[in-house]
């Protein structure tokens, strides 16, 4: 079934369908852990599988075991929703939908990560050694902390790259500015 609606959601409605071949609806066939909000008239279904959202229309008048059929808008972009909605009729139907492999973090996005969060703690008051400490641990702190120690360095060294992230330099990371640039926080020690 087509829609002209807006909202790009799958649309699950009740059908007048007879037979033993007709999906039934069971809310608790879908996988994951599931919210419904009211729509107006209709529901809003949000079910979390994994790392993945579907959201889902249904139809205020479509009860448990009652037959369904889905109905997607007619917008533009239907091609590249195509495999989305696939995915949540399979869910409706309580097969998970597959995830794509995640790709591994890699050392600049792990050194990035760690640099906002020493600045986030350093901006809420937590001192060099408590920051070290979140970051590489409580066994890490004690055996190596000393005041001109290498993790402190990391500390000050995350630090410094974060803040010039912070002014300015994340248009770096954003392919912005030119590409021959250094990155922050690569800059000589003083």
């Amino acid at each position: 079934m087509w829609l002209s609606s807006p909202d790009g959601l799958l649309h699950v409605r009740a059908v007048h369908a007879h037979g033993a071949a007709t999906r039934r609806f069971d809310l608790w066939r879908i996988p994951g852990r599931k919210r419904l909000a009211m729509d107006g008239h209709d529901l809003a279904l949000t079910a979390d599988i994994s790392a993945l959202r579907m959201r889902l229309s249904l139809s205020g008048m479509l009860e448990d075991g009652d037959a369904y059929a889905g109905a997607v808008p007619l917008t533009p972009g239907l091609r590249g929703q195509l495999d989305g909605y696939r995915e949540q009729a399979q869910a409706l139907e309580g097969h998970a939908p597959q995830i794509s492999h995640v790709r591994a973090a890699t050392r600049a996005a792990l050194l990035h990560l760690r640099a906002l969060q020493a600045l986030d703690a350093s901006q809420s008051g937590a001192s060099h050694r408590d920051i070290a400490q979140a970051l590489f641990g409580l066994e890490a702190v004690v055996l190596r902390w000393s005041e001109d120690g290498e993790l402190r360095a990391q500390v000050r060294h995350l630090l410094r790259r974060a803040e010039s992230f912070m002014n300015g330099g994340y248009l770096s990371l954003a392919a912005v500015l030119d590409p021959a640039a250094k990155p922050p926080g690569d800059e000589p020690v003083r």
